[in-house]
């Protein structure tokens, strides 16, 4: 007889469901390792390597250039993932765009790693289980495993902070120094990479106040707990400063460098445009609830759901007062981790553009939260097996709604939208796509191939008119086609569908990549044209 038949019924089921995260996981990593040289270059990716190379060489060079501080607004921003890439690109023999593809993905996956291990402290093994499902299922984080390379290391940074962070609270006063470490150490990655990094440390903080508070019946005796954990708090906030001044050395170069980037970040603008909901709108001038719009019509109905029925759920244990101080403490950081942002996006009005890229890691929280809202309805259906079946049933097809929109979009996941605004062909028009460019590297192949086609090897040279930055396209084209800015001469046309940049240039359509029946990027041949059909329409 084997071990697991003598285990009680919960601990086997426990069990099996930690095999199941464990295999979602491995085929996640199977999935990064088969799909990073599927995508194309963001023209965010071109800027953000020679800020890591700048970076590098500000060390490199004993301190002495310091490019990297006037370089663009990059300087806004930590390095840590671009000097990471910058320094392995010397060393690894593989396209430095593609090795920036792989890395984002490995942080992802790291990401959803600690978004298992998170919602394994705060609800059950299934819960955990279902948070990983419910981050695949959303195309908003999928779909930009490999080209949000901002983005993604910074989500996973948070979501690794949120889950230590979880774990301090219930060793207060006084939490192990392996742990703080650790904190210290996710908190400084993040604040090494954005300086949302911020957000953390207010978590932290507020989670250790109110963990403290548990049991305690004096002021004082309060004020001996907070007085036992400040040198583990001084030791914690101290590797996260050293991690982020070596990431991120101008955050240390003044004062007010920190604040200022804060700022910044709260109300940086620029001439651009954004779409809400079929209106173009200045980046400047996004309502309030911009943030809020979007994620509702970018995560999946069951997410949706999921959040919907764990509102329910808190609302029900505060009404009967089932909510325990030790609970709500534990469950702070995580709260805090999925709304506060949503707060913080409501009450500031950011200037904010390309949907929800730069609340990116609100995912993994709101994924576990949706999680704890499914497994809690699961466990008190169980009594019925009718009721538990149908609501079992309701799950699965959520779950198969989702995947076979995602598959008919790979590897353009992130252009998924939900039925709230009519799928991904009802966003057309109405809400960012491809704002990145993705597509826009199958479209250059797609070029490639009709050159081949039409003169083999033979030698020739052709312009093309590119309507992005002329490296996503120069890394892929036939060396006998060039980027041309003098668009009216072009012979050819590539570009993206998106904010109808492909109207510019008239031309025949010799290709385009599609997906679920919309054309996300287009190949135009444009050598018959003459006269005025050349002119660029505006």
């Amino acid at each position: 007889m084997s071990i697991a038949t003598n285990l009680p019924g919960t601990e086997i089921r426990t069990r099996y469901w930690d095999w199941a995260t464990a295999a979602l996981l491995a085929a996640l990593l199977l999935f990064v390792l088969l799909g990073y040289n599927e995508h194309g270059i963001s023209n965010d990716e071109i800027v953000q390597r020679t800020y890591g190379e700048l970076l590098l060489q500000f060390y490199s060079t004993g301190f002495a250039d310091r490019r990297a501080f006037s370089y663009i607004n990059l300087y806004y921003y930590g390095g840590l993932f671009d000097m990471l890439a910058a320094g392995l690109q010397q060393h690894l023999p593989m396209d430095v765009w593609d090795l920036r593809h792989l890395m984002t993905g490995l942080c992802g996956l790291s990401g959803m790693v600690a978004t298992a291990l998170l919602a394994r402290l705060v609800t059950t093994a299934r819960g955990a289980f279902l948070s990983v499902l419910l981050l695949c299922l959303t195309g908003a984080w999928i779909g930009t495993l490999f080209t949000h390379t901002k983005d993604i290391p910074f989500a996973a940074a948070m979501t690794w902070s949120v889950y230590a962070i979880t774990r301090i609270v219930p060793a207060l006063p006084r939490p192990g120094w392996r742990l703080m470490l650790g904190t210290g150490l996710a908190i400084g990655c993040a604040l090494g990479m954005r300086v949302g990094g911020l957000f953390a440390v207010l978590y932290l903080g507020l989670a250790v106040c109110v963990g403290l508070a548990a049991d305690i019946d004096s002021p004082r005796v309060y004020a001996q707990r907070l007085l036992a954990i400040v040198p583990r708090m001084a030791v914690l906030l101290l590797v996260a400063g050293v991690v982020m001044a070596i990431a991120w050395p101008w955050s240390v170069m003044g004062w007010t460098n920190l604040f200022d980037a804060a700022t910044k970040f709260s109300h940086f603008s620029f001439d651009m445009a954004t779409l809400l909901d079929g209106q173009m709108i200045q980046v400047g001038d996004v309502p309030a609830t911009y943030l809020s719009q979007y994620l509702l019509v970018r995560l999946p109905e069951l997410l949706l759901f999921g959040l919907l029925l764990a509102g329910v759920l808190l609302c029900v244990r505060a009404a009967q007062r089932r909510l325990t101080h030790e609970e709500s403490a534990h469950e702070l950081p995580l709260l805090l981790a999925a709304t506060f942002p949503i707060m913080f996006s409501l009450i500031t009005a950011p200037a904010l553009y390309n949907g929800i890229r730069h609340f990116t890691f609100l995912l993994p929280p709101l994924a576990v939260v949706a999680a704890m809202g499914l497994e809690a309805t699961l466990t008190w259906l169980r009594r019925s097996r009718l009721t538990f079946s149908l609501f079992s049933l309701l799950i699965f097809a959520g779950v198969a709604d989702a995947t076979i929109t995602l598959a008919r979009l790979h590897p353009y996941e992130q252009l998924a939208y939900n039925h709230v605004t009519g799928g991904t062909r009802g966003a057309e028009d109405r809400w960012e796509s491809d704002y990145w460019g993705d597509s826009l590297r199958a479209a250059v192949e797609l070029l490639n191939a009709r050159l081949r086609s039409e003169i083999g090897d033979a030698a020739g040279s052709f312009t093309v008119a590119f309507c992005a930055e002329p490296l996503q396209a120069e890394a892929y084209l036939d060396p006998r086609l060039h980027v041309t800015r003098d668009w009216p001469s072009a012979d050819f046309f590539v570009t993206a569908t998106h904010i109808n940049c492909d109207k510019a240039l008239k031309g025949d359509v010799i290709g385009s990549v599609e997906r679920m029946g919309l054309a996300f990027a287009v190949v135009k041949d444009r050598r018959n044209l003459v006269g005025h059909e050349r002119r660029v329409h505006k």
